[in-house]
Formats: structure tokens, sequence, C-alpha cells
């Protein structure tokens, strides 16, 4: 397809009349691209680079934008990408461009190119532009407007025979993205700016980008993070271990390719530090009902007799109620311990064992949606109504019958979420539980970074807890929390809530001693607050100890152990753990603030 043929076929959709200022573009053969890297971020390496098509400086036309939409007025949408992928293709082809060109074509337009020309005379163009087609990327657009996907996909196939490969643009900003992705299963996707933005501060896109790369590895397909701007998204993105990335932190669109990456975002991908991912801003909201292992027990109507209902609790020995019906709608639960009560009685039987059984049934029975989450059920243990104890309760499926519960299922259930919430963040201070903590240890080791373990632990607190109550007690913990998140470098340094008043500090800033020292006597200056002016006169409480003996108790302060470790000396989480407990003991029984445990083979702290 030479570039005259190109030229052509762009000419054939052309309105006749007075010509606009974008076909006067295109006739001139004005349009330019300038080009982006998309960096390697494993070992810091030129990728790609990506062609974005630029008008003629100087004119409204200049911009992205203005062309677009200059296009759509004038009708030229598809001669516009026509002669973008000309532009971009003739220059890489000049300048001899070393790696990959990524060049961006609507699904629509290449649909068309394709049927006009064939997949050889695509081929023939490619060649007449020096570019090897092994080394061009065609970065699909526009996924919302794809019209056949079928016939996209046999497209698709078509160009891939011949040496060229797929990307998907802008992935998470259109209605057919996951479809296309599952369906073509192109070579690169690139990950919409929207979930690359900040994400060294929310959690939430973190989470979004992980579900990304599961389904990466299910299609055999590459990613490219977007919109990368700052050094702290970089590290975030690196340590996901996404294999590249775009962005103004790595590079500005310009007309000559980049052959070396900045020193800037090359300082960033070499260095050792691990960065700290961000969490979730509250603790999970734990699991459904769903979980639950639910009694398929039989069930009553009201035209079921007291004589037959009996009969069903005869057989069924274990069953501690019965669901009272309507069709599948359930209308209330009849105790076994309450109806068997009665039914046993002097002449019950020959008075009310044909009547209905309905009138033993507690009209009000607990309902409970099977997609519950089990965090919105503590109304329920905590209200006053507790029938649920002794009738259990009734789950429902869109408001039919599916099984009945048991009091100490719920009790049991809430009880075991709530336990594995708190592993993955602490309901207390929301701060990262057990699992974070071990997961961030694991990443340092990996990666063989020296840091320092600390383990910081109250002096005093349970006295301060019995004599002036829990909910004060978990205000100076929640104090203490708030003081080691200002003592932590958020992009360096780890904080999580091990549970009670223990807390875990992983650090990589140099100055940790400084940090902690400044922590300890923070804490212990702000912690003066939360103990009456007597007790603050004293300089502590009377107090019974853990044998029921009154003593006095000082007031409450904060002790450190600290550890440095050597990633490269240690693979498991646990290990490194231990050691940091082990600081923490010396150092409450030592008596300081701050006790730096030397391990040998260690680096000294100092």
């Amino acid at each position: 397809m030479p570039t005259s043929t190109l030229r052509l076929v762009a000419a054939r959709s052309v309105v006749k009349g007075e010509s606009g200022p974008l076909e006067k573009v295109l006739r001139e053969g004005t349009l330019y691209p300038v080009f982006q890297p998309i960096v390697n971020l494993a070992d810091a390496s030129i990728y790609a680079h990506e062609a974005l098509i630029r008008g003629p400086a100087g004119t409204p036309l200049h911009t992205p934008d203005n062309l677009l939409r200059a296009a759509a007025l004038e009708n030229l949408g598809y001669e516009f990408e026509c002669a973008c992928v000309m532009a971009a293709l003739r220059n890489w082809g000049q300048m001899r461009g070393v790696g990959r060109l990524f060049v961006n074509i609507s699904a629509n337009a290449l649909t068309r190119i394709v049927e006009l020309q064939g997949r050889d005379g695509l081929l023939r163009w490619i060649q007449e532009m020096r570019v090897v087609p092994r080394m061009l990327v065609l970065e699909i657009t526009e996924h919302e407007r794809v019209d056949n996907m079928d016939r996209l996909a046999e497209v698709v196939n078509d160009i891939r025979s011949a040496g060229v490969s797929l990307a998907l643009d802008d992935f998470g900003d259109g209605r057919s993205s996951l479809r296309l992705w599952s369906q073509l299963k192109p070579e690169v996707v690139k990950i919409d700016k929207y979930f690359t933005r900040n994400i060294s501060e929310h959690g939430d896109k973190l989470k979004t980008i992980q579900a990304l790369q599961q389904i990466a590895t299910i299609f055999g397909s590459s990613l490219v993070a977007e919109g990368i701007e700052t050094a702290e998204d970089l590290r975030v993105l690196r340590d996901l271990g996404l294999e590249y990335g775009q962005g103004y932190f790595l590079g500005h669109p310009d007309r000559t390719p980049l052959k070396y990456l900045g020193v800037d975002p090359q300082r960033v991908l070499n260095e050792r530090q691990v960065a700290v991912f961000p969490e979730l801003s509250r603790a999970s909201q734990g699991g459904h009902l769903r979980s639950l292992s639910l009694m398929r027990a039989p069930t009553v109507t009201p035209v079921t007799n007291n004589d037959a209902l009996a009969e069903l609790f005869l057989e069924h020995p274990t069953l501690h109620a019965v669901a009272l019906l309507d069709g599948d709608s359930p209308i209330g639960i009849i105790n076994r311990a309450q109806f068997m009560n009665e039914y046993t009685k002097l002449y019950y039987r020959e008075v009310w064992g044909r009547k209905s059984c309905a009138v033993h049934a507690n009209r009000e029975p607990r309902l409970i949606e099977r997609e519950h989450c089990v965090d919105e059920l503590v109304g329920i243990l905590t209200s006053q109504d507790q029938r649920y104890l002794s009738d259990g309760f009734i789950a429902i499926e869109n408001g039919r019958y599916v099984g009945l519960g048991t009091g100490d299922q719920l009790v049991r259930s809430v009880t075991e979420t709530r336990i594995e919430a708190a592993r993955h963040a602490n309901p207390l201070t929301f701060l990262p539980g057990n699992i974070p903590i071990s997961q961030h240890i694991e990443r340092l080791l990996k990666k063989e970074v020296h840091f320092v373990a600390c383990y910081a632990d109250l002096n005093n607190f349970k006295p301060f807890n019995d004599y002036y109550g829990y909910w004060r007690g978990d205000e100076m913990i929640r104090l203490l929390a708030r003081i080691a998140m200002e003592q932590c470098d958020p992009q360096r340094d780890f904080l999580g809530h091990v549970g009670g008043d223990d807390f875990i500090l992983l650090f990589q800033s140099p100055d940790w001693q400084q940090r902690c020292e400044r922590l300890v006597q923070e804490f212990a200056e702000r912690a003066q607050a939360m103990f009456d002016e007597q007790a603050r006169a004293q300089g502590g409480i009377q107090a019974e100890d853990r044998h029921g003996v009154m003593r006095f108790f000082p007031c409450t302060t904060l002790s450190i152990g600290a550890v440095a470790i050597d990633g490269s000396r240690y693979t498991r989480a646990e290990d490194v753990a231990n050691l940091a407990a082990l600081a923490k003991h010396d150092a409450k029984q030592a008596g300081v603030g701050l006790w730096e445990r030397h391990v040998s083979g260690e680096p000294l702290l100092r």
C-alpha cells in the first residue's frame, strides 16, 4: 500500500465543496508524530515508543483534542486515522528507530484498511515505510465503538500472522474492553491512567491492578501502566511486578525518541528500597452468610396440624425449630422446645392435635439474606430481641426460604469473620494486621533489603486499662497509632498493628533511630493527658497486679525493641518477627525506651 495509494484511499471520503482546515492539513501532509517512551520497569531500559500525533505548530490544530474534534466535524475520521498511521510509520522508518513502535488505530479503521488492501497490502505498506513488522504494535483505541468483535478477531489473526503485534489502549475505560481482551488475547494491555495515578495513596487501585495482573496471566498478556507521574507511584508499580510503564515521570513525548532513561526514574527503578503498599482505608467488611453451613430442614405451612408437627420433630431429633412458610416465603418460626412443652401437656393432643400449628409460631422470625455482610449481623447479636439464641434464624435468598441456622452458628461466624478481618486490618486502628505485615516482610526479604524491624509495646498498660476502663484503653492505643504514623515516612516505613498494644515498625529510613526516640518521647508526653490530675501528680496509679495485689504502677510509657535485618540472610517473615519480639522483650526487661539488639552476623544498627 504505497503512500500514493493511501492518499487516494483517504481522499475518497472527503466531502466535496469548500475544504476545512483539517482537510487542508491532510492534503499538505503536515501532521507529524512525537514519541513517548515505554519503559521496562525491571531493568530500566527503553522497551518501546508510542507515536502521538501533532498538527502544525502554532495553529489551533496542533493539539490532539482539536485534531479529533476537527475530524469529527469534517467527517474525516477514517482519513485522519490513515494519515496519522502513515506519519508515524514514515518518521520512524526515516529515523531508523530502535525498539518497538506503538501506533494508535481504531478497531473500525483497522478492519476497513485490511478489507480494502488485504493483509499483504498492509504488510507491503509497512515494509515500504522501512518498518519491521515484528517491531510494530497496533494499539486498538475506542473499545466501546467496536461494531463487530468477531470480524475484528479475524482481522487481528490476519495481521498477527504477518508478525504485527496487538495492544489494547486505556483498559478499563471502555465497556467492551474485557470481552476484547478475552477474544483477541493481545500481546500487550495498557492500563488506563485512572487506575495508576496516585496508586501510592489508594489501596483500592492497588487491588484493581493486582486483579488485572491475574487476568493478564490467564490470557498471556503483558501490562503497561500508563500515567506514571511521580516517583511514589513508580515505586509501587515497580514492586507490584508490572512489566512496563509510561508517563511523564518516565519521559515526555518528543520528536526524537529517547535512547536512555533519565536520571530520576532510573534512580527509582534501581534503588533497593521497597515501596510501602497503600492499604484499604477501613478493615475488611468480612464474609457473607453464604459461608455458613445451613440446615436444609423440613418446613410446615398454616395447614399443618400440631400432630403432624410433633411427628416431624420426633423424626428429626436434632431439629431445633421449623420454618412456617406461605408458599416459598417464611412467615414464622416454631421453636421445638416451646412447642413440645405445650404438646405434652394433659389433653393437649385431644383438644389441639388437629388444629393448625401456626398458633405456636413466632410471627416475627429473624430473617437473614444469605448475601448479607456478616458485619451487618452484629446488630442482631447486640439487639434487645435475643430469641435468635433459642429459635435460631431463617436464611433466605431473594426472599425465598433456603434453610435454618442456629444462634451459636451466627455468633461463631461473626466472631471468626472479625478475627480473620483483624488479620488483614486491625478494627481499632485500621492499620495493617498480621497478614499484610508478613507480606511486607517477605517483600523486603525477597529484594534482599537491609532494614530495621522494631517491635513496640506499652509499659503498664493493663493496670491503666483496668483502672480507667477499656474505652480509655482503646483511646491510648489509638494515640500510639497516630504518633507512630507521624514518625514514619509513608513511602519508606511500614507500620502494622499486631493486636492489643503491640505494633510492628519496619524502617527503611536511614534516620530510624531518631524516629523511634521521638516516638517514645512524644508518646510519654501526650499519654500524660489520659491520666487524671492526681495520677499525673503522683506519677502513676494504684491498681491490682496480675496476682490481685494492689501496688503502684508508673504512668504508661513505650518500649521499642529494634533489630537490623540483612534481607539476604532470611527467607521467612516469621524469623524476622521473632527477632523483633526478642528485642522488645529485652527493651522491657531493661526498662528503656529503645533497645537495639545485635544479632551475630547482622550489621550494627548505628
